[in-house]
């Protein structure tokens, strides 16, 4: 599998109340097809990665929304899949591409998060979650602290080693001028923020963001650039009751492995990624399932610097859903143009050195939808 990024787009992440989802997928749309040097007209689809905009403003329709706004009559599809709305788009055109059915397709992950009431948001991002969950009266931070204190509990993973995650991503989202929190933050910080649901504070959750991310992708094997060369999906049962287990995500794993089968590459060669730390949780969870380390050394792991810009393998230089932020629809997509930029030495202050492999990884829910990308150059 060879799929070209072509180009890339992505605004500013933040509170931006002057802008509309369709200001901000038009505006990461334009940029990616420019920078992809092809005319408009040559877009043969276009998908559109989106988890909320029907429950907060009634717009469903909007694959050609955002077609027609760019005056393409072309194939136009809307794709959901909760948080991994995004990765889940990006997948799908694959598809198409390495079919034959098209030739060059317009990615766009976007979501506005701030013109609605937080409450409002609340209930709609419970929407990944299981009906009997959302009977219980929980949410994700709820669900996201069970998952914490069954790894705590397992592993001996400790506060202070969760919130070095926060700390970390903040760093780099320092480092980057399109994060919505672009400043660093201390570890003492993190443990004295408000308590949301125990062991998880108001610093180790993502924040509520709106953006936009567009990728041009093409089936072109010919010309130099950035390849995607691995596409995989995997799932699990959407309630974490079902589960045998608290301590992994087990479509992580499922994911992780096709991905990098497909890709004919080991861990061992990942230079870079970009992973789903909705809570910091995640990352740890990440960091073990897609085989960084062993299970149950997350918190060491990146405690230790490791994922730090500099470490071994740096993780989330974009500062992650933590700092950069997360417009649920969009995060699949930007993680995809982060490591984009790495691999084509353009990341700046972020810069990893010698990257030439990356891998992302989108998550949906409590991990229900998995998406793994590998890409090279």
């Amino acid at each position: 599998m060879k799929i070209q990024v072509k180009g890339v787009g992505l605004t500013k992440f933040g509170e931006l109340w002057d802008k509309s989802l369709l200001d901000l997928s038009l505006e990461a749309s334009v940029e990616a097809i420019k920078d992809a040097l092809i005319d408009e007209k040559n877009i043969d689809a276009v998908f559109v990665g989106n988890m909320l905009i029907g429950k907060i403003a009634g717009q469903d329709h909007l694959g050609p929304v955002v077609a027609s706004a760019l005056g393409l009559n072309c194939a136009a599809f809307k794709v959901e899949g909760a948080c991994a709305s995004g990765g889940l788009a990006v997948h799908l055109a694959i598809q198409g591409l390495l079919a034959g059915t098209y030739k060059n397709v317009l990615v766009v992950g976007a979501e506005k998060m701030s013109d609605a009431p937080t409450s409002q948001i609340t209930w709609a991002l419970m929407g990944a979650s299981s009906s009997l969950e959302r009977k219980a009266g929980l949410t994700f931070p709820a669900l996201y602290a069970m998952l914490s204190q069954a790894h705590m509990q397992k592993y001996g993973t400790t506060r202070q080693q969760l919130a070095y995650v926060s700390v970390k991503n903040h760093f780099h989202a320092a480092l980057n001028p399109k994060a919505q929190y672009p400043f660093e933050i201390t570890l003492e910080q993190v443990l004295n923020s408000s308590r949301i649901a125990s062991p998880i504070s108001l610093l180790d959750c993502s924040p509520i963001t709106d953006g936009a991310a567009a990728v041009v992708l093409a089936a072109d094997t010919n010309s130099k650039g950035v390849y995607i060369t691995a596409s995989a999906v995997a799932s699990d049962t959407i309630d974490l009751a079902q589960r045998e287990s608290l301590t992994e995500l087990k479509a992580t794993q499922a994911a992780g492995k096709l991905a990098l089968k497909q890709a004919g590459v080991e861990i061992t060669d990942i230079k870079l990624a970009e992973v789903h730390d909705c809570f910091t949780i995640a990352e740890v969870l990440a960091m073990e399932d897609l085989g960084f380390c062993p299970k149950g050394g997350g918190g060491k792991f990146i405690s230790s610097k490791a994922t730090k810009l500099g470490g071994k393998c740096p993780v989330n230089t974009s500062g992650g859903l933590k700092a950069c932020g997360h417009p649920v629809g969009a995060t699949g997509v930007k993680q995809i143009i982060e490591v984009t930029q790495q691999l084509r030495n353009s990341a700046g202050k972020r810069q990893v050195k010698e990257a030439n492999i990356g891998l992302t990884q989108n998550v949906g829910g409590t991990g229900a939808t998995v998406v793994v990308h590998v890409l090279q150059n």
